[in-house]
């Protein structure tokens, strides 16, 4: 160890004052910075862009401050198979890619490189997995002078502990439609990840100054980013209750709540961003892409994403509060300055610290079985035994063709003992072509069953059906259903898992922390390794060295106008989806789906507050729910929003992503019926009149 040479010596390079080239307010002056950090993309394995983090890496460091890479590596939202399965979320390939360009740039810096969730899940395996990474790079020729130290951080949980924390009553729903858990639950899953705050990850960095890499286990996003602004700032988590306190948190949490997407809060988005944390609790933003910008909407929005309330987020030990957030663009247009941001520890209001614990199992197999559906236009037939059909054969007949196809299905395996599951995806039923004659139905039928040859067999006697059920009005006696795409009849797809835990559980003092000594009850633990051959200089790479795609350097986006240049040119809005200038959704968690509405002016926003057309009535009428069971509803002044969060349903069941029948893993398209919903007339006089 004694002979590691670490990547960076920023741990000791005293703090100066200055600017990045990238940070200079309105005012003409700036706070002292305190810390540096660079996103070179927001997942890890997603591919990043070497040359531009380069450049950005280049202007950061001119301000002294202690400087570091952290990324975010994991997420639920593409579903519970990591958890349950063992797999990454990017192929083995893409991590040792975006680790061989990082290890230039760090490198070449002297920074060191942080990131979360290892492999997706942040399992203990997958962490293992990116240490071997890291030494399978470090052996390729032309990498003889790396000398580093890998520090693995673990965050798995055993069993005992949860059944334990479950029968003392410690254990609860992260989200009001996540379902309470039962000791089956635990059982039933082969890995228990917590999702670690920044304690472990900053006592890792105070046990080990001269790391280089730290690749750590499952943790919340912001964790790395807190844990290295606490490190840099020399900061510990003995006295957080003061204001100081929970401003500097506040920021290090807000950054990096912002930061771990990278630069998903810039116009156009990119993939990285940087930031400058300073000693009055403010901070910098802004993309690596030159010819991106963030703006204050741009970055106040993003404080909407992927949660279930925008104003109160939780996070491990304690909650981030950003009721007075504040943004302000500098001069150069493309950074944005935050402040107002506060943590506020749980210990410090006198509840229990928390974590949340994340599992999934394997609930069967399944396959799949995909064709369409053309059909004629008819004149209108009065049919006793069906229906009158104005429009159409057979797609004005789907529902009851799929029911006597399920009826033949069930006719088949009646022998079977086994449970099983079969269900639709329909799309294209309403559609229409230019000359209206009837469209196109595409069928995805999807089998769940205890084995994989039951679910086939499932699909297989649902494909005959789907060809040769018979139905009024029939004339395409050899079938009309057009299947084989790419020649295959049916798709084995394989296990199918679901989350079985997503919850929450009290902590007893200390347990938050990093395992560094045998009598600890701390539940997580490190594994140093150092990695190249000892005595040889770490020499740096030659001054830009940078991989660019083809050889040559990538152009940027054109930037996109956040909103008409002229307002009063505008046609008056017919739906919500012509108003907002951003309207989307997004899972909030693998239980709840959260709608997003921004708008681009000031006035036409607080038109909106004030009709009060849009309240979680109206959301629970278009979800087709009860008032009630909307999670959460309402406004967020600084990014100009309306924010509604509602449990994740299939079937009037809550169930969580990537399960049996997903066929929106992220939920970024259940937002049209938001979209299409009509305004008012009473308020589309309003505008006409602010705009007259």
């Amino acid at each position: 160890m004694g002979d590691s040479t670490p990547l960076t010596n920023s741990h000791t390079v005293p703090l100066t004052n200055g600017t990045s080239a990238s940070t200079t307010p309105q005012n003409g002056t700036s706070p002292r910075p305190i810390v540096n950090i660079s996103t070179p993309v927001g997942m890890l394995g997603y591919g990043l862009r070497e040359e531009e983090t380069y450049d950005a890496l280049a202007k950061l460091i001119q301000n002294g401050a202690p400087t570091a890479m952290v990324l975010d590596s994991g997420s639920t939202d593409s579903g519970p198979e990591k958890l349950a399965l063992g797999c990454m979320s990017a192929p083995r390939s893409n991590y040792k890619r975006d680790l061989t360009r990082l290890l230039r740039l760090s490198h070449a810096f002297r920074v060191p490189i942080i990131f979360s969730s290892a492999g997706g899940d942040g399992s203990d395996d997958h962490v293992t997995e990116m240490i071997r990474i890291l030494e399978e790079i470090a052996t390729e020729k032309g990498n003889e002078h790396y000398r580093l130290k890998a520090i693995a951080v673990y965050s798995e949980v055993k069993k005992d502990f949860v059944h334990q924390r479950l029968a003392s009553g410690a254990v609860s729903g992260c989200g009001k439609p996540v379902p309470q858990l039962t000791p089956q639950d635990i059982d039933s899953a082969p890995r228990i990840c917590s999702q670690m705050g920044p304690e472990p990850f900053y006592d890792a960095m105070v046990a080990n100054t001269d790391f280089n890499v730290i690749a750590g286990g499952r943790g919340y996003d912001p964790s790395p980013y807190i844990a290295y602004c606490a490190y840099a700032a020399k900061m510990d988590f003995a006295n957080t209750a003061t204001e100081q306190g929970r401003r500097m948190f506040g920021a290090f949490a807000h950054m990096g709540k912002i930061m771990e997407c990278g630069a998903s809060c810039a116009r156009p988005k990119g993939n990285g961003a940087v930031s400058t944390v300073y000693e009055d609790g403010s901070f910098d933003i802004a993309p690596t892409d030159p010819n991106a910008k963030c703006s204050p909407l741009s970055v106040s929005a993003h404080s909407l994403y992927e949660k279930t309330r925008p104003d109160i987020l939780s996070g491990p030990g304690g909650k981030l509060d950003l009721t007075h957030s504040k943004y302000e663009q500098l001069d150069d247009d493309r950074t944005v300055r935050c402040r107002g941001a506060e943590f506020v520890f749980s210990r410090d209001a006198g509840s229990k610290y928390q974590i949340k614990l994340e599992a999934a199992r394997l609930v069967g197999y399944r396959s799949q079985y995909m064709g369409s559906y053309k059909d004629r236009k008819c004149h209108p037939i009065p049919d006793q035994n069906f229906f009158l059909r104005t429009t159409a054969i057979l797609i004005s007949q789907i529902d009851t063709v799929l029911t006597r196809t399920r009826q033949y299905v069930e006719f088949q395996h009646q022998h079977v003992q086994q449970k099983w599951e079969m269900d639709w995806h329909i799309y294209g039923k309403d559609t229409f072509t230019a000359d209206g004659k009837p469209g196109e139905v595409f069928l995805i039928g999807e089998a769940l069953a205890e084995t994989q040859d039951l679910a086939n067999s499932l699909v297989s006697t649902a494909r005959v059906a789907s060809v040769h059920v018979p139905y009024p009005g029939m004339k395409a006696t050899a079938g009309a259903f057009a299947y084989g795409l790419g020649g295959k009849v049916e798709l084995p797809l394989g296990p199918c898992a679901e989350f079985a835990i997503y919850h929450l559980v009290d902590l007893e003092e200390g347990e938050e922390r990093l395992k560094l000594s045998d009598d600890s009850k701390a539940l997580y633990h490190q594994k140093v390794t150092m990695i190249g051959v000892p005595g040889l200089d770490a020499t740096p790479l030659p001054a830009k060295k940078a991989a660019t795609e083809g050889g040559r350097k990538k152009k940027g986006f054109a930037i996109p106008d956040d909103g008409p240049s002229v307002q009063h040119d505008r046609v008056a809005p017919a739906t919500l989806g012509e108003l907002a200038s951003v309207l989307r959704s997004k899972n909030a968690g693998p239980f709840e789906l959260t709608f997003d509405v921004m708008f681009a002016f000031e006035d036409e926003y607080q038109l909106v507050k004030e009709s009060n057309f849009l309240n979680a009535a109206t959301i629970a009428k278009l979800c087709k729910i009860k008032e009630e069971d909307v999670v959460w509803s309402g406004f967020f002044d600084q990014a100009l929003a309306f924010k509604a969060t509602i449990p994740r349903l299939h079937r009037g069941k809550v169930q969580g992503n990537g399960g049996f029948m997903e066929a929106d893993v992220h939920g970024s398209n259940k937002y049209l019926d938001l979209f299409y919903f009509q305004l008012p007339a009473e308020f589309v006089e309003k505008w006409k009149a602010i705009r007259a």
